[in-house]
């Protein structure tokens, strides 16, 4: 039987690691070493950027700095990634000719997902190979895989989550998740698991290693003998870390402007509603990142997590979105009662029209407080009235509960007001639900073809239908402050009687009816 060098390299520095990445890799591809097995880990918590990303784009550097958490940068692409002290990487250094390797790429990804599959499987785990790039197991990601060759050879390596701390992972990388609620929040974290919670204990790091070496042994046919660094490699390793320490290194890829954007957008299905968080790269047009979460249900629950996992590194045209959904709900046996293919697509679609505002100068952080109505927002032109929320009016006001404002400037509206003058619109204060859609219906039928309307996110979120039903195009600002949605008081709002006082973000207000009127 085949022997391959089985090299464990112990928790050393992220750059120690990024360092033995390339010495190894650049020995195999002068076939100066075996075929090798290494295992990695890390003495501080980690982030590693991809070999093309940009470290100010994906990390937030203010926390990682304040934690002491290290960064750098792997040989391979991808994405980012976080790596506690309890976490295993494993890496395969092989030559590309080898009879084993697939030449697809698609087929290498499943043969090296497998054979770690099946190294987790004698953990007593139902672990399995997820296309593009994980393995799951019970439907959450446990391990994510990825690659790199050089003249011949192939690095090939993967992430083991085993004591997993998912808020630190949100906290240290730029995961789209700012605009989510604690329970959708609490959604993204049940995207991926680890040893601990899934055997209620973690096995010692001997036991995890022995468990995948039999996986990989079982795959390629192979026995492997430990062994360690050769001199050279040893000397090669310190001959290379003063660069893997560099800025240099690590923040190599910069941009001139910002090129990694993040888009939302919520859409009020019949069977719930639906929100979509996304990172796009601006200049390739890539998805990098892309979360669905909301209140509806999904069988199986996996389902939307491989829909992710499709759309994530996609292009984000609207004709491959369609696709992508398309093809998905056609080969995929999924139930999400009150959801249709449709809804995602638009909701998707939603999130990436938003980048129609950008170029007018909006913030890409003030994108997430625009809702559309009825049409994308390019398509609002030159709206005649603009809608104020009651709640905004100071709550011992004598108009607090009566249509009008005297503008005596001690609220938001009244400045608003003087806003709507200054562009020839007229204005209204509504009052409850009802006076709203009745209001809708009234201006509406004196021929106004769009309005501009300000309310929070979830007031928008549930009574999108409404809105869409009555039929007048419009863009919707979110208000600031604490709502009636937040403070558990829907009811009294809807009828008027919220005794608690919201503010109009007027400088967002402002550019939306430049936007318009331009």
């Amino acid at each position: 039987m085949e022997i391959w060098r089985l090299l464990d390299t112990g928790a050393r520095s992220a750059a120690e690691n990024m360092a033995l990445d390339e010495v190894l890799l650049e020995q195999k591809a002068c076939e100066k070493i075996p075929h090798t097995l290494r295992f990695l880990q890390f003495s501080n918590p980690s982030v590693l950027v991809g070999h093309h990303q940009s470290v100010e784009e994906e990390v937030r550097l203010d926390y990682c700095r304040g934690k002491g958490v290290e960064i750098n940068r792997r040989l391979t692409g991808g994405g980012a990634i976080y790596w506690g002290r309890a976490e295993l990487g494993w890496e395969i250094y092989i030559s590309k000719t080898d009879p084993r390797i697939p030449s697809r790429i698609e087929d290498l990804y499943r043969r090296m997902g497998e054979a770690s599959a099946h190294g987790l499987q004698r953990l007593g785990l139902r672990a399995y190979f997820r296309p593009r790039n994980d393995v799951e197991v019970n439907g959450r990601k446990i391990s994510g895989t990825g690659g790199t060759e050089l003249s011949g050879a192939i690095l090939f390596q993967g992430t083991l989550l085993v004591d997993f701390d998912v808020d630190e992972m949100l906290r240290a990388l730029r995961i789209p998740t700012e605009k989510l609620q604690d329970k959708e929040i609490d959604s993204v974290k049940e995207r991926v698991t680890c040893l601990k919670w899934e055997l209620g204990r973690t096995p010692s790091p001997g036991t995890i290693k022995e468990a995948l070496v039999k996986g990989f042994q079982e795959t390629f046919g192979v026995h492997f003998n430990p062994g360690p660094l050769t001199p050279e490699e040893e000397s090669l390793l310190r001959e290379k870390l003063p660069r893997f320490s560099s800025s240099e290194h690590i923040y190599k890829v910069r941009e001139s402007l910002p090129r990694r954007k993040t888009l939302t957008s919520v859409l009020k299905a019949p069977g719930g509603l639906i929100r979509i968080s996304m990172a796009l790269d601006t200049k390739t047009q890539v998805i990098n990142q892309i979360l669905i979460t909301g209140d509806f249900f999904a069988y199986p629950k996996r389902a939307l997590f491989d829909l992710e996992s499709l759309l994530k590194n996609s292009k984000a045209t609207p004709s491959n979105i369609e696709q992508i959904i398309h093809e998905f709900f056609e080969k995929k046996k999924i139930l999400i009662p009150g959801v249709k293919e449709t809804h995602l697509i638009q909701a998707v679609k939603e999130a990436l029209q938003k980048m129609d505002l950008l170029p007018f100068g909006f913030e890409e952080s003030e994108t997430h407080h625009l809702f559309p109505v009825l049409k994308p927002f390019k398509e609002v032109k030159r709206p005649e009235v603009l809608l104020l929320p009651y709640c905004a009016k100071e709550v011992d006001c004598s108009y607090r509960y009566q249509k009008g404002c005297d503008e005596c400037g001690r609220c938001s509206i009244g400045e608003a007001i003087q806003m709507a003058r200054s562009f020839d619109m007229d204005y209204l204060t509504i009052q409850s639900y009802e006076d709203l859609e009745s209001t809708l219906y009234q201006i509406k039928a004196k021929g106004v073809r769009s309005f501009i309307g300000s309310c929070c996110e979830p007031f928008y979120g549930k009574h999108r239908p409404d809105f869409e039903r009555i039929g007048l195009p419009g863009i919707l600002v979110d208000v600031e402050r604490s709502t009636c949605y937040d403070l558990n008081r829907e009811k009294e709002a809807h009828l008027g009687i919220f005794e608690n006082q919201t503010h109009l973000n007027l400088p967002l207000l402002r550019r939306v009816l430049e936007y318009v009127h331009g």
